[in-house]
């Protein structure tokens, strides 16, 4: 499965979460830390469904950019 995640930068690292998986999310000091823990969060959130009997959401977020001229 392919899950769009949005990542954030905040004051002191980056944050990110998964729309289709609430509560799914994951901090980190640089993007390819973050990427690396939310792969992680995702694998151990569906885990935890899984174990619990729930079923999986399907990816359906649509990720797209933008630009707006200012």
């Amino acid at each position: 499965m392919r899950y769009a995640i949005v990542v954030e930068k905040t004051e002191n690292n980056y944050s990110a979460y998964v729309p289709d998986l609430p509560g799914c999310v994951a901090t980190g000091f640089t993007v390819e830390e973050i990427e690396r823990e939310i792969r992680e969060a995702i694998e151990c959130h569906i885990e935890g469904l899984i174990e619990d009997g729930l079923p999986i959401p399907q990816p359906t977020s649509i990720v797209e950019y933008l630009e707006i001229a200012t």
